[in-house]
């Protein structure tokens, strides 16, 4: 197969590597041809801390996915997460010389670009610029202004700014690993597009994505993401209550969690007890399933307190706010039991579980269709959509749309195609400033 007809994802978690290849199908969705994992080793809380290691992980994971596929990985979509990374609103707007010319995809761009010098907190920098609404001439709520004429272009940003050192390091990672970066996004932008259905983003939805480091937030309306915050706990530390609180160890913690955990302590009766074998020949420990699930209990309602207050900040109350559909759980953390109801029982909200099963190609692997991989189905899916299928497209309307490739899109506006030029080219401005960094760095 040639190189440039599949697309990698690379998701670097806190206790998972997963690198997976795909391409999309004549269907439009996505077929996944390889998948690798490997244990994450040098990663804390969805930042890097230890790069040696995290590169052998990495590799691991990608040289299974390799295997698997019978393909080799050049370039990568990776992930960001981590407790550094913080979100916010901005306005800005541009006066154009020209008004009596329609606004085209350059006006767009400088004012998308005019954002990414706002004055950051030392450390850190704008990871993505995401418009909201645009205002031309005072008239508001318009979706898109591309066509449309005016002399003052206006919008309002949802920037994602995080750490320069942790996204630095991640690139270092990869490169040291010996692939190539082709772009980052920010995770739970990731996972919401595996999971989420675009009626869900126009209703009004938040998704909560437990990881093992990290539990992140996205909040779309009106099909346009309005909030996101990562916040720095997720299915380890509960995992780690449970070690302490049974005097165990760690991978007896994990197992007991996955096995016989329940975030409802009602559930258990008194007298279910489980036995773990003692360490070298010692007894064995008795604990009863009510006092696992009570240690469960109190760690988790922590988490989805936290994340409550996020979805309060974004003031959800509001009627012009309101998110109709309600929470969407993903992540290997959502895997708990009766987390669903707990997480209703809190938020008075309608909860369900998200299986980034959607976009896949109907004989996938059901394990790929798993919540535990629903950030690395959303990388391969940005890795597919910002890839320019000119193997797709026939010659003809390469020519006819003046030598330049239509992604794949046959017969498309120009409109349209500038459109996803446009996307295409903010998401990347970043990722090509990184990457200078990095060669520079040698």
């Amino acid at each position: 197969m040639e190189q440039g007809n599949y697309s990698v994802g690379l998701d670097i978690g806190t206790t998972k590597i997963v690198a997976i290849i795909g391409k999309e199908n004549e269907y439009g969705k996505i077929e996944v041809l390889g998948i690798g994992r490997s244990k994450s080793l040098g990663v804390h809380r969805g930042v890097v801390n230890n790069i040696t290691q995290t590169i052998k992980s990495i590799q691991q994971a990608v040289e299974q996915a390799e295997a698997n596929s019978g393909l080799k990985i050049g370039s990568v979509v990776v992930g960001i997460a981590g407790q550094h990374i913080r979100s916010l609103q901005h306005s800005d707007y541009i006066t154009r010389a020209k008004s009596e010319e329609v606004i085209n995809e350059d006006d767009v761009d400088k004012l998308c670009n005019q954002v990414y010098k706002l004055v950051m907190l030392p450390g850190e920098e704008i990871i993505h610029v995401l418009p909201q609404e645009f205002k031309i001439d005072g008239q508001g709520e318009i979706k898109q202004p591309m066509g449309m004429y005016g002399g003052r272009l206006e919008a309002n940003f949802h920037v994602v700014v995080g750490q320069v050192s942790s996204i630095r390091n991640v690139g270092r990672c990869i490169k040291s690993a010996g692939l190539d970066l082709g772009n980052i996004t920010l995770e739970p932008l990731a996972s919401a597009n595996a999971v989420l259905s675009q009626e869900e983003k126009e209703a009004g939805v938040a998704l909560i994505d437990i990881g093992g480091g990290t539990t992140d937030l996205a909040i779309f309306k009106d099909g346009i993401i309005r909030h996101t915050a990562v916040i720095p706990f997720g299915g380890n530390v509960i995992t780690e209550d449970i070690k302490e609180g049974c005097s165990i160890i760690e991978k007896q913690a994990e197992l007991l969690k996955i096995k016989f955990g329940s975030a409802w302590p009602g559930e258990n009766k008194d007298n279910e007890i489980v036995s773990i074998p003692g360490l070298r020949g010692r007894e064995p420990k008795e604990i009863t399933l009510k006092n696992l699930s009570k240690i469960i209990h109190a760690r988790v309602v922590e988490i989805v307190e936290q994340v409550y207050v996020e979805i309060k900040n974004y003031g959800h109350e509001e009627q012009k706010k309101k998110l109709i559909a309600g929470i969407v759980l993903t992540g290997g953390g959502s895997q708990l039991k009766h987390l669903k109801q707990l997480v209703e029982y809190i938020t008075g909200m309608d909860t369900r579980i998200g299986y980034p099963n959607e976009h896949l190609a109907g004989d996938s692997d059901e394990e790929i269709a798993s919540p535990l991989y629903a950030t690395a189905v959303g990388l391969l899916m940005n890795a597919v959509q910002n890839k320019p299928k000119i193997k797709e497209v026939p010659q003809d309307a390469v020519e006819k749309e003046g030598g330049q490739d239509s992604y794949g899109m046959e017969g498309s506006s120009q409109a349209q195609t500038a459109l996803k030029k446009e996307r295409k080219s903010i998401f990347d401005k970043w990722s090509e400033k990184l990457k200078d960094f990095l060669d520079n760095a040698e």
